[in-house]
C-alpha cells in the first residue's frame, strides 16, 4: 500500500509543480507594464499600374523619349530589422491595450523590366532596373490583444489595430534635385497609416514572459510620392506596402 500511494505522489509530482510554477513575474496582473522587442520584417510593394503604363516615358517638355516601352513592374520582398518598446495596459483577463513605439530600418525595392535597356543611355541601365526606397520608420502601432485562457505557462492570443509610421530618413538620402530626369529617385511618401493583424504566443518563464508573434501589415494608402514626375512614378496608379514582421516581446 505505501509503495502503491509512493507511486502515485510521484506521477502527481510533475502535475502539481506546473501548477505551482506560476511564472512570469505577476506581469499579467499590472495594470500597465512595459517591455521591449526585436523584430525582423520583410516588406514588399503591391502594384496599380495605369492603363498606359507600358508606353516609353517622355520627357517633361514631351518632346524627348527617355525610355523604351515597359513588359513589366512589380515588387520585391526586402529584408529588415527594427527594436521598439512596449507600453501595455490592461483591460481584463482576456483584453489589453498595446502600444509598441518602434524604429525601423528597411529597404523596399521596385523592378523595372523594358524592351531594351534605355532610348537615351543604355549603358547606364541594366534591365530588369531595380530602385532601391532607404527608409528609417519610427512607428507607432496601437492595437487590441485578445488573449486565451492561461495554461500553465502558455497563453495564445491574436492582436488587431492600426499603426501610423514616419520616415525619418536623411534628406541628403533622397536629393536628387542635381540628376536628370531619367535617373530620378522612386520616392514615398514622409507618413502613413496600416492596418494590422497579429498572432502570438506568451511564454511565461520565472521572472518575465517572451512572446514571438508574426504580423500582417497593409497601409491603407498610397504611398507613392508624386511631387515631381519621373520614369519610375509615372506608370503606377497606386503604390500599396505590405510588411511580414517576427518579433520577439520581453515583458
Amino acid at each position: 500500500m505505501r509503495l502503491k500511494i509512493g507511486l502515485l505522489a510521484l506521477l502527481l509530482l510533475p502535475f502539481a509543480a506546473a501548477h505551482a510554477q506560476n511564472w512570469g513575474g505577476g506581469v499579467d496582473d499590472e495594470r500597465v507594464h512595459f517591455g521591449f522587442t526585436f523584430q525582423y520584417t520583410a516588406s514588399s510593394y503591391k502594384v496599380t499600374k495605369k492603363p498606359n503604363w507600358r508606353e516609353p516615358y517622355v520627357s517633361s517638355d514631351g518632346m524627348t523619349p527617355l525610355t523604351d516601352p515597359l513588359t513589366a513592374i512589380y515588387g520585391k520582398s526586402s529584408p529588415g530589422f527594427g527594436i521598439g518598446f512596449v507600453v501595455n495596459g490592461r483591460i481584463s483577463n482576456h483584453f489589453d491595450l498595446r502600444l509598441t513605439p518602434t524604429l525601423v530600418f528597411t529597404d523596399r525595392l521596385m523592378e523595372y523590366e523594358y524592351l531594351t535597356p534605355t532610348v537615351t543611355n543604355p549603358a547606364d541601365f541594366t534591365n530588369p532596373l531595380e530602385k532601391k526606397v532607404v527608409a528609417t520608420m519610427v512607428e507607432f502601432p496601437l492595437g487590441i490583444k485578445i488573449k486565451s485562457d492561461r495554461r500553465n505557462n502558455f497563453r495564445a492570443y491574436m492582436l488587431y489595430g492600426v499603426k501610423y509610421s514616419i520616415d525619418i530618413a536623411s534628406k541628403k538620402k533622397s536629393d536628387d534635385s542635381i540628376l536628370e530626369e531619367q535617373y530620378k529617385f522612386l520616392k514615398n511618401q514622409k507618413s502613413y497609416f496600416s492596418a494590422e493583424a497579429a498572432f502570438g504566443m506568451d511564454l511565461y518563464f520565472e521572472y518575465f514572459k517572451m512572446s514571438p508573434e508574426i504580423k500582417l501589415s497593409y497601409s491603407l494608402n498610397d504611398v507613392l510620392d508624386r511631387k515631381e514626375r519621373n520614369p519610375f512614378n509615372n506608370p503606377i496608379d497606386k503604390l500599396m506596402l505590405r510588411h511580414v514582421t517576427f518579433s520577439l516581446f520581453f515583458e
